[in-house]
């Protein structure tokens, strides 16, 4: 395995990034007898290639400062893209008074291998990419915090520093648009609204909002007019009416 002297613009990635790195080059290492960490592409330098010329890039959070990256990354290459979700968080809090003893305790929210919609809204037209995939890691995860009034006034006062990854729990590809629908594996009308969608998926009406607006601008659905104030799709390959 060969791996490369760290490059700036590494210097802020976290311990869930590190590890879910290290996992990728650990398995692709054993699928193609090589990998390497941190690879200078233009400009940009990509997280993991495997010996098969695949780049594995990792991302804890909104999809939309990756755009150019993907795009030059794009041109010449195959890139899965990795997002982790916690399916599990434990939530480790660090007092300011370091006499005080850290907290821990299982949070009650539970993610989703849906939620991915949430962060893909920023490129779902990517999903249709020839040389595309993504790829959503559900994990548990420890997400450490500290007390820091001063620039957070959320969470009352409590500050994420970092996510720590314990396990991985299930793994999820999509390698195109239409993959979208697994995450709506229930009953859906030819036409539908996004109540009909948060039904079909089991999850709440802004989620499925954010499903439709990714299968919309990914021209997997089409508008076929309103049923009160809610909008109808219906699949592109379908004949709109109404």
């Amino acid at each position: 395995m060969a791996v490369s002297a760290p490059h700036i613009g590494t210097l802020n990635e976290g311990p869930l990034h590190e590890a879910l790195k290290a996992l990728y080059v650990e398995e692709q290492t054993l699928r193609t007898d090589r990998a390497e960490t941190e690879v200078p592409i233009g400009n940009f330098v990509a997280d993991v290639r495997a010996g098969d010329d695949v780049l594995y890039e990792i991302q804890t959070g909104s999809f939309g400062p990756l755009k150019r990256k993907l795009a030059t990354l794009l041109e010449a290459h195959r890139v899965v893209l990795v997002f982790p979700i916690a399916q599990v968080r434990y939530i480790l809090k660090v007092p300011e008074d370091r006499d005080e003893a850290p907290t821990r305790r299982r949070s009650p929210k539970r993610g989703s291998i849906a939620h991915v919609v949430e962060a893909l809204v920023s490129i779902p037209m990517l999903l249709d990419h020839p040389n595309f995939e993504l790829e959503v890691v559900l994990i548990a995860e420890e997400e450490v915090r500290v007390f820091d009034p001063g620039k957070v006034r959320r969470r009352n006062g409590w500050r994420v520093v970092n996510r720590r990854l314990l396990e991985v729990l299930d793994r999820q590809r999509f390698r195109s648009v239409q993959d979208l629908f697994s995450l709506a594996p229930g009953e859906l009308p030819e036409e539908f609204t996004t109540a009909d969608l948060a039904t079909a998926m089991d999850h709440p009406r802004w989620l499925a909002q954010k499903l439709a607006y990714c299968l919309r601008e990914a021209r997997a659905v089409e508008i076929c007019g309103k049923e009160g104030n809610a909008l109808r799709y219906r699949r592109l390959s379908g004949v709109c009416e109404g």
